[in-house]
């Protein structure tokens, strides 16, 4: 398995139980410091250099540090059984969308990739200026992140149609986070996070993305949200 932006490493520790077997990851990512920490985590034992054992020997890790706006071609596609992901494909441009697809295509690996927002955001109780946010928020999310003009909530059918052309079975399904009062923190730090990429896209509105702000942290602790995300699941026909 390629686990491409591994992070902090919560997509192998999902993923691999689910699996089985002995397993070889190859994780990669641009965060060299990250990367180092795997070490030090629990249920992680270090073999040699980048090579961990996870549970007691029946995953193996290899760490890599990579620049995946540059360096996807590189990776070894063509000894992967899976490519995997989670949360990255709507931070990326079409362009390396478009590679990634080829280079999957050329392998004739499967791809799982989890956690793409779809763009809605559904709050309760509503506020009449929920709407204007989230059209910011989105905007600012269509940023260049480091690989190109992101897609945003266009990366996965645009993805899905591209796989479909070269032949892949593609199966899409809902991954919704459902934020209550069990998850105010998460819930205040999505509003926080929301409010100031608003507040960035938009400048002269910030009077009013403060005050939308201000609203849905009072209502938080009785409020919820429920934000759009998707899985993808292609498989070489």
């Amino acid at each position: 398995m390629i686990d491409l932006g591994c992070g902090t490493g919560a997509n192998l520790r999902w993923l691999a139980p689910r699996l089985g077997g002995a397993q070889q990851w190859l994780v990669v990512d641009h965060d060299a410091a990250l990367l180092r920490q795997w070490a030090s985590w629990p249920g992680f034992d270090t073999i040699a250099g980048e090579r961990l054992r996870w549970r007691g020997g029946g995953v193996e890790v290899v760490r890599r540090r990579a620049d995946l706006a540059r360096d996807l071609p590189t990776l070894p596609w063509r000894a992967a059984h899976l490519v995997t992901a989670s949360a990255l494909l709507d931070l990326v441009g079409a362009d390396w969308l478009e590679q990634l697809a080829a280079l999957a295509s050329a392998a004739r690996v499967p791809l799982l990739l989890s956690l793409s927002v779809d763009g809605h955001h559904h709050w309760g109780p509503a506020d009449a200026d929920d709407g204007a946010i989230q059209r910011l928020f989105a905007a600012h999310q269509q940023g260049d992140k480091g690989f190109g003009p992101a897609l945003g909530a266009r990366a996965v059918p645009r993805l899905a149609a591209c796989l479909r052309q070269k032949g892949y079975r593609v199966r899409l399904a809902r991954s919704d986070w459902r934020i209550g009062r069990d998850g105010l923190a998460l819930q205040r730090a999505l509003i926080d996070g929301m409010a100031q990429a608003a507040a960035e896209q938009a400048p002269s509105q910030a009077a009013r993305v403060a005050a939308w702000r201000q609203r849905r942290l009072a209502l938080a602790a009785t409020g919820r949200v429920r934000v759009g995300h998707l899985e993808l699941l292609a498989v070489p026909a």
